[in-house]
């Protein structure tokens, strides 16, 4: 265990990295207090209304795609702080957008910042953060992501206030994409203030430096211990590329982390928060209501992930995981129910927000604790790459059905199917989630040796 001094420079650079979440939630999550007042400025059909809130998903896919390479290139450091640019030129673009089509790009220039934070900020968390306390550490990051969601629906919600509905229509929006400049430009000068990944130098052969920052964290006896432990897995290792994660011994970590990311976002969880003030319009609450009901949501998710963090390295990962995800399902046959019977209202609330809660602590932190864990050295950012590929590939195809679903089948069959997904989720985690807690990340690497 650090001392308190070392524990400075853990906690200091994870909440810093949990910023890029701050970021990613609040991104994210400013289109739901948006996209009603731009369907009505843009005339919006169901299927563009879906592209308008899913289009910055497209630029998640594509900075997911290549951060990882990039960062194995120039450094975590360096990359991060291009998401934070890229976050800052949205919000800058959105806000002055000229027609839609402008707005569109923009937006897939940020979505590009959230899908580099994503994957970057927990790889990051883990390759700095001890094994005893690495799950909580990089829960600290979903910490981030619904901190950001929370803080994003009080700023909707304000600049919904101000003036009227025609005004909000016109022009209120537009305030609601240029508030992110703020703090994206904090995020770029927080990461002035932390060191680079000690895992990232040794790979670069830089050993000096890597075991200056491996001793601030852990003393000098326990720092040459673990670099030499990181170096004995680099050994003799060719530049990593695609086809190094087609090995046998890594195809199932690799499934595992491509299937957990599908699911964390197949059984709904951005629906609901893109869509949340619609969704509670829709049991007949006015606008105002809606609004106050989505900042309730925020609030659950971040007292929620508090139980992540304070249980994840005591009950592990699989325990929390298989908990969460039975209450999800519950909770989304509860909505799809009170929609079949024309039961709305408080019901709904009542049942959304123990679905946020079940999935706060469990597949919103852990989904990323997993897949930042799972993966050897030497191809961990390629293969948290492909992972998070797949997981905003996922949210882009759930956001971008959702309006359709809902138009067509209803809201009741949309949460049903929601809740089949969840329970094969759950199937899938009691089979095949291997227990990381307590171990060291070069620990797991050799547990798919064997």
């Amino acid at each position: 265990m650090p001392t308190k001094t070392n524990s400075n420079i853990i906690y200091k650079s994870t909440l810093v990295a949990s910023v890029g979440g701050l970021l990613f939630g609040y991104d994210t999550a400013v289109i739901s207090g948006a996209i009603g007042f731009m369907k009505i400025y843009y005339q919006l059909s169901d299927i563009m209304t879906g592209w308008v809130a899913s289009c910055a998903l497209l630029g998640c896919i594509i900075g997911a795609m290549y951060s990882g390479k990039l960062s194995d290139q120039v450094g975590r450091k360096k990359v991060l702080m291009l998401s934070a640019l890229l976050f800052t030129i949205s919000s800058v673009g959105t806000a002055l957008a000229p027609n839609l089509w402008f707005f569109v790009v923009f937006r897939i220039i940020g979505g590009m910042g959230i899908g580099i934070a994503s994957m970057l900020s927990p790889m990051y968390i883990s390759e700095m953060a001890p094994a005893a306390i690495r799950g909580r550490l990089i829960s600290i990051f979903q910490l981030g992501i619904v901190t950001g969601i929370l803080v994003i629906y009080f700023v909707n919600s304000y600049i919904a206030g101000i003036h009227n509905e025609h005004w909000n229509i016109s022009t209120g929006w537009r305030w609601m994409f240029g508030s992110g400049a703020i703090p994206s430009i904090i995020f770029i000068l927080l990461l002035l203030t932390v060191p680079e990944s000690p895992r990232w130098l040794a790979q670069q052969k830089r050993n000096p430096e890597a075991l200056a920052i491996l001793t601030r964290i852990n003393g000098p006896y326990a720092a040459q211990q673990e670099l030499d432990s990181i170096n004995d897995t680099l050994k003799d290792e060719n530049p990593v590329s695609l086809s190094d994660i087609k090995e046998p011994k890594l195809k199932r970590a690799l499934g595992i982390g491509i299937l957990l990311a599908v699911f964390s976002q197949f059984t709904g969880i951005n629906a609901i928060m893109y869509y949340a003030p619609e969704i509670f319009k829709s049991t007949g609450v006015g606008s105002d209501s809606a609004f106050i009901q989505t900042i309730l949501v925020g609030v659950i998710n971040v007292i929620f992930t508090f139980v992540a963090i304070r249980y994840v390295d005591l009950w592990g990962r699989k325990k929390l995981l298989l908990l969460g995800i039975s209450g999800m399902a519950i909770c989304l046959f509860i909505v799809g129910l009170a929609f079949y019977r024309q039961q709305q209202g408080y019901i709904v609330l009542i049942a959304i927000l123990g679905y946020i809660a079940c999935f706060a602590m469990s597949l919103g932190p852990l989904t990323f604790v997993v897949i930042a864990e799972i993966f050897p050295t030497k191809v961990r950012a390629t293969a948290m790459s492909v992972a998070t590929f797949f997981l905003w590939a996922a949210v882009f195809l759930v956001s971008q059905t959702f309006p359709v679903l809902i138009g067509s089948v209803g809201n009741a069959y949309t949460f049903w199917l929601y809740m089949i997904i969840a329970v094969a989720a759950f199937l899938f985690i009691l089979k095949r989630i291997p227990e990381t807690k307590g171990k060291t990340l070069e620990e797991i690497e050799e547990t798919w040796e064997k």
